[in-house]
């Protein structure tokens, strides 16, 4: 029973890296559109460039969850010193990048009016 049950998990746990390969592949090709369409505009501003930095950061944030997810699993079914590592590294990796990147998000959004009102 305990095998079948460390089996299901690991399914999860890997379901979940196929989920952070799709959203890193998805926010990739969503910033490289952003950017090709952001350098055919001839009046781009620092503003535009500032936004899709952040959408593409707000994408690996969201899949840093999804790997700290599967992360969590793999540890909770055969915890080693590397998987508690990998877990911990993640977490604070993802907290320091959400720290910033919410700290950008309150910028973005302070200075979004003007940059709208100079368009």
């Amino acid at each position: 029973m305990e095998e079948y049950f460390k089996s299901i998990a690991s399914y999860f746990a890997l379901m979940l890296e196929v989920i952070v390969v799709v959203t890193v592949t998805l926010g990739s090709f969503e910033a490289l559109y952003r950017i090709v369409l952001h350098g055919l505009i001839k009046n781009a501003s620092n503003w535009g460039r500032r936004a899709i930095w952040v959408r593409y950061a707000s994408w690996i944030l969201l899949s840093l969850e999804f790997a700290l997810g599967a992360d969590i699993i793999r540890t909770a079914i055969a915890p080693t010193w590397d998987d508690i590592g990998k877990l911990g590294a993640i977490a604070v990796i993802r907290t320091f990048l959400n720290y910033f990147v919410a700290k950008d998000l309150e910028s973005v959004e302070e200075r979004k009016p003007a940059a709208d009102g100079a368009l």
